[in-house]
């Protein structure tokens, strides 16, 4: 077993494409209108599916916005240099949330970003 992708709810999918295509780099892999349902499916990520897990953006039409939620936590990614990563991410209009430093009671190297509808994404540089 592996994980094959987190599903999120955005509220504009072609912001959200952009957000991840071009702020933090991933690949637009699939897209899918389901018209009886109402809804659309796009899938990204930094490599294909069939080795790695990615995101699954779901818009669902007319529906612009949603309330995060008390549950959902955050996505996370690796990167090389936090400090440069989270540079780069507000150099392309990305939102940092928290600065890059240390982790609370550790020496892990973190940052967070947003994404368009406010999920809170980890940048994480070298671990304890």
């Amino acid at each position: 077993m592996r994980i094959l992708h987190t599903m999120i709810r955005v509220g504009d999918l072609d912001r959200s494409i952009r957000f991840y295509t071009e702020v933090l780099g991933m690949k637009l892999l699939r897209r899918k209108d389901y018209p009886e349902g109402k809804f659309t499916l796009a899938f990204v990520g930094y490599g294909d599916e069939a080795s790695n897990s990615v995101i699954e953006l779901t818009y669902n039409w007319g529906v612009d916005h949603y309330e995060l939620g008390t549950g959902f936590g955050h996505l996370a990614l690796a990167v090389d240099d936090v400090y440069r990563a989270a540079e780069e991410i507000r150099a392309r209009g990305g939102r940092i949330l928290r600065e890059p430093g240390p982790m609370n009671a550790g020496t892990t190297l973190i940052a967070f970003v947003a994404d368009p509808d406010g999920y809170p994404i980890e940048l994480i540089g070298g671990r304890d």
